[in-house]
């Protein structure tokens, strides 16, 4: 037998691939994939939706959900990591049933597009798969724009279509930038929205290209639908199955999420004019010899003290000492500083102080302060005007220019014996 085997040795291992081969083909006619685009959900960090990859098996009838935005709050030094920007996220691999329920039971809509890929291509992605998901490949550093749940999936195309995915979109402009894209799910949200908005950076406001839009589920649910692509036996395939897609269940009652990002600084000027409206007239009480007027006036320059101080206080925090690169290069440091706290208790000194002298130091530190947010406000709005340095946050700039406007040039009571 040995001797019959090694004499026909080429036409043994020929036979023998040509088995192999009849096997994996067959196994991969039993696999369907599809891909799980997930809506938002009532979470912050489930505001831009959620995508994953899903491979059935008609042999053992066995359906499997290949998620990457596994997360964590009782990871180890979870919050401390997250504060200084190390995400440590991973994959795993779960029953897609189970996720079908819970996306069910947590109102968030989920739809599924049928890829259509040849057997070979089905094996060697769910070798794939099933590589990243083992546990020590499972981890890895998130990143909201660069590395995510959904890029994940995207470069996972790719490799099912032999990098024609990214052939295709990585030089394609995108009709939007990254902030433009954050704020089309944000706009519901207004506190939300101005925190988000006002942390990130110039560094979110350049151009970037269709590849670039597939951080979010969405964009990747959109962009292969009109896909085609060249499999390895030179036959030209849509990437999803015409009429394939499946709406497994639809959210009722969620906001939605806009084609074109909303122009929010009018309102946000608006806002800030109805509130500096309301501190002048503190300040017109005073001056018309009306204690309250000094205490209301005092406590709101406290208050706003604390809130852009806390905000700035965090994006210094940021943008100097944590791996958060999308807070980076942001001009809102000029004009919204942590100074601003010390705006707190000079507030809270000008509104209960019975000294005219004392009152006379709380008001010139306090115009000193808010002096300097409205010099350092038309600052940013030069520096824009120079290339490489554009930052879209008119939004912040017209929150705070009225305000800081007010508080600023505020009537000096105090010089006419008003206590």
């Amino acid at each position: 037998m040995h001797t019959w085997v090694m004499a026909k040795k080429p036409l043994f291992l020929l036979v023998l691939f040509l088995v192999f081969t009849a096997l994996l083909f067959a196994q991969g006619e039993n696999l369907t994939f599809k891909i799980a685009v997930v809506g938002p959900g009532t979470p912050l960090y489930f505001w831009w939706g959620h995508i994953a990859l899903v491979i059935e098996n008609s042999a053992t009838g066995e359906s499997r959900f290949y998620d990457y935005g596994i997360f964590s709050f009782d990871n180890d030094n979870f919050f401390y990591n997250f504060a200084f920007g190390r995400l440590l996220y991973s994959c795993g691999v779960s029953a897609t049933e189970r996720n079908i329920n819970t996306y069910r039971r947590t109102n968030r809509s989920i739809g599924f597009y049928t890829l259509d890929l040849p057997p070979e291509t089905k094996i060697k992605v769910r070798d794939f798969a099933d590589y990243n998901v083992l546990p020590q490949n499972r981890d890895y550093y998130y990143h909201h724009f660069r590395d995510n749940c959904s890029t994940r999936i995207r470069d996972i195309i790719d490799i099912a279509t032999d990098g024609q995915f990214r052939e295709q979109y990585e030089n394609e402009p995108s009709r939007f930038t990254f902030r433009q894209h954050v704020r089309r799910h944000t706009w519901f949200s207004p506190v939300m929205d101005w925190v988000l908005n006002f942390w990130m950076g110039q560094v979110i406001d350049t151009p970037i290209t269709v590849w670039d839009d597939m951080f979010l589920p969405a964009e990747v649910g959109k962009h292969i639908q009109d896909f085609w692509y060249t499999d390895a036996n030179g036959t030209r395939r849509k990437l999803v199955v015409p009429d394939s897609y499946e709406e497994v269940y639809t959210a009722t009652g969620r906001p939605k999420v806009l084609e074109v990002p909303r122009k929010q600084w009018p309102v946000q000027l608006s806002f800030s004019l109805v509130l500096s409206l309301v501190f002048g007239f503190f300040f017109f009480l005073y001056s018309k010899k009306i204690k309250a007027g000094r205490v209301l006036a005092g406590i709101s320059m406290s208050l706003c003290g604390l809130v852009f101080g806390l905000a700035a206080l965090l994006l210094y925090f940021m943008n100097l000492f944590t791996n958060h690169d999308y807070t980076y290069q942001n001009i809102n440091m000029i004009f919204c500083t942590p100074l601003l706290l010390a705006a707190v208790p000079a507030g809270i000194g000008y509104a209960v102080t019975k000294n005219p002298q004392r009152l006379a130091v709380y008001d010139k530190i306090l115009r000193v302060i808010w002096l300097l947010c409205v010099i350092g406000i038309f600052v940013s709005m030069l520096i824009k005007l120079l290339p490489g340095f554009y930052q879209q946050n008119l939004v912040d700039q017209m929150l705070m220019l009225p305000i800081a406007l007010v508080f600023a040039f505020q009537p000096v009571g105090f010089k006419k014996g008003i206590i």
